[in-house]
């Protein structure tokens, strides 16, 4: 069972026992709540504080737990119907209306109910992380000298170097930013480089999050079709011609969702076409820690190839350590350098030193590249156990491209030919709802378009899941969702 789930559950069951004790009653010591329900001290003390946050109970260091008094009445709701004229004014004059949409993004941070399979899951399950090797950094790095100090705006010079010589190229520490985790650096590039109305570039299918961005910040994003290649650049130079952009955001490297990599004779004429619209290329190397075994030598990121600064790069730690391993850079070359600097300096003044230290001390430690080996080998046997159970459970999926890198399949849904049934985006919908309810959460497609998909998706995360059991199980219960989708719409 996940700690997770061991927590929740623990407190759940706490608080239908709260009704034994009288208010200021101790509760039952932390031993005894281990020996009782057979869980580590460490869920036991999760779940007391999750009671305490919750008021129920109140904990005494060296005296335990207590039942808590009672609340006070709570104060009568309020009124806010006056805000819904408020906010729909502002955007009577806006030429593109700000909207924040964060439903593309809350599917992969949300943890599902317990019992159920996560597919959609965006990062690396508990068992992958490197726990001991961030706890023991973290623990070496609040002992350096200064650590609790403030950091310089930019980042520690030795972690900018790091991320420098990381990107490769002629960047250097002087042009890397260090930023709070990779959707903290992509909001910043999109305010720098695009004004409120202005219409910016994006591959289409994309990741929702940063759809997300680009709409709250009152842009209007403009799809450029991916197929197994990458980007197309005949249609990347359409789209500047057509619309004027100035920013063409993108993920060359093991592409979100379609796993694509951007080849080699594209790379080149990407920013060719770029530099020619005198507009900038956001390049997102969100998974470039995360590539299978077999994946043979990576390309180097688009940063390293640019020497008239066409490239903002951004890339992170957070993919391949933590969710909350929140540590990522910005780099760039030329004036645009200090707008982002300013953009980040008003947003979030930096980076906490201790967790910049920390990062420090985690990439500098033996322990870095034996995680990355590690991870490496159990992302290509996931994918392996995944791809065949779908060819065996659901093969009227179809997996035109099976990536060498990231943590996720992209399937296409039937389209009605060959017998199967069909399923448009409002099926996708229904398969997504029944999945739930068959215990496996999934991730639709639509999400990933900023205008109308050519077809339907899925997009089925194996690095979320605690191994190739559970991703066995997980598809064997999406078959059932998917007959029971497919029975639907024949009756």
């Amino acid at each position: 069972m996940h700690e997770r789930s061991s927590v929740g559950e623990l407190a759940e069951q706490l608080r239908r026992e709260l009704d034994r004790y009288s208010h200021g009653e101790k509760l039952p010591s932390s031993r005894t709540l281990v020996e009782r329900f057979k869980v580590s001290p460490v869920t036991v003390s999760r779940a007391l504080s999750q009671l305490a946050a919750e008021g129920l109970v109140v904990t005494r260091p060296g005296a335990g737990a207590f039942r808590a008094a009672p609340r006070a009445a709570a104060a009568p709701a309020g009124d806010t119907s006056w805000q819904e004229v408020s906010l729909s004014a502002d955007s009577a004059t806006e030429l593109v209306p700000r909207s924040v949409d964060a439903s593309g993004v809350l599917v992969s941070l949300a943890a599902p109910p317990p019992g159920v399979i996560e597919f959609n899951g965006g990062y690396l399950h508990p068992l992958l992380q490197p726990e001991r090797a961030m706890a023991a950094a973290l623990s070496r790095a609040g002992r350096r000298p200064g650590a609790w100090g403030r950091p310089p705006m930019e980042g520690l010079p030795e972690l900018r170097e790091w991320f420098a010589r990381s990107i490769g190229g002629a960047v250097t520490a002087a042009e890397v930013l260090v930023t709070s985790g990779g959707q903290s650096a992509l909001t910043t590039a999109l305010r720098a480089l695009a004004p409120p109305g202005a219409p910016v570039l994006v591959e289409s299918p994309t990741y929702p999050g940063m759809l997300a961005i680009a709409r709250a910040a009152g842009l209007r994003p403009v799809p450029v079709p991916v197929d197994p290649d990458g980007v197309r650049p005949g249609l990347l130079a359409d789209a500047f011609r057509a619309t004027g952009a100035r920013v063409f955001v993108c993920q060359p490297l093991f592409q979100n969702p379609t796993g694509a990599v951007l080849a080699p004779g594209r790379r080149a004429e990407v920013l060719r076409i770029a530099r020619a619209a005198g507009a900038f290329v956001v390049e997102d190397d969100f998974v470039r820690r995360l590539v299978h075994e077999d994946a043979g030598p990576l390309p180097r990121p688009l940063a390293a190839d640019d020497p008239d600064g066409v490239v903002v790069h951004v890339c992170s730690l957070t993919k391949a350590t933590s969710p909350s391993f929140r540590v990522s850079a910005l780099a760039a070359r030329g004036p645009v350098l200090e707008r982002l600097r300013a953009i980040q300096v008003v947003d979030t003044f930096f980076v906490p030193r201790p967790l910049q230290e920390a990062a420090l001390e985690l990439v500098g430690s033996s322990a870095w590249p034996r995680h990355l080996r590690a991870i490496s080998a159990q992302l290509r046997v996931r994918r392996d156990a995944m791809t065949a159970a779908l060819l065996r459970e659901l093969p009227e999926l179809a997996l035109p491209h099976i990536p060498s890198g990231g943590y996720h399949l992209w399937p296409r849904l039937p389209d009605g030919t060959g017998g199967a049934p069909a399923f448009g985006s409002g099926r996708e919908a229904a398969l997504t709802a029944a999945a739930l309810r068959a215990g496996v959460a999934i991730t639709p497609g639509r999400p990933y378009f900023s205008a109308e998909p050519p077809a339907a998706h899925l997009r089925l995360s194996f690095a979320a899941v605690a191994g190739t059991g559970e991703i066995d199980e997980g598809v064997r219960r999406l078959r059932s969702a998917f007959e029971e989708v497919a029975r639907t719409g024949a009756e």
